[in-house]
């Protein structure tokens, strides 16, 4: 699993290649809140939309979640954390003004632009 890539991933990079042709700006990993140890993905402050692309395993997706026979435990565990940290990740950056927006690896990258645009610009 430590071989799994956490950053530029794929669909990532489609996604930020797709928004910067758009015309959008952005900064790439960073915090959108001060004090809340969460990084998003990709981030539009004067919009206040945070960008977040999650793997299918590692945030529990309803349609393609799978749950390992070994050790399963720990990994319905793990899983299960992880999409309760979203959730708060969701919660506090609402609380504070901004919008999250998440995207899944599964989805086209077209379906993910489109939403993350659509929401970019009713943000402005």
């Amino acid at each position: 699993m430590s071989q799994q890539r956490s950053r530029n991933t794929g669909i990532e990079m489609t996604l930020r290649k797709a928004l910067h042709g758009a015309g959008f700006r952005y900064r790439v990993h960073r915090r959108p809140v001060e004090g809340v140890r969460r990084e998003a993905d990709l981030v539009s402050g004067p919009a206040r939309v945070a960008v977040f692309v999650d793997g299918c395993f590692w945030h529990g997706c309803p349609e393609h979640a799978t749950w390992p026979k070994n050790n399963a435990e720990f990994w319905r565990d793990k899983i299960e954390t992880n999409r309760r940290r979203d959730a708060d990740t969701d919660a506090r950056l609402s609380e504070a003004g901004w919008l999250a927006v998440r995207v899944w690896e599964h989805e086209t990258a077209e379906t993910a632009v489109n939403r993350v645009i659509e929401a970019l610009r009713k943000r402005r």
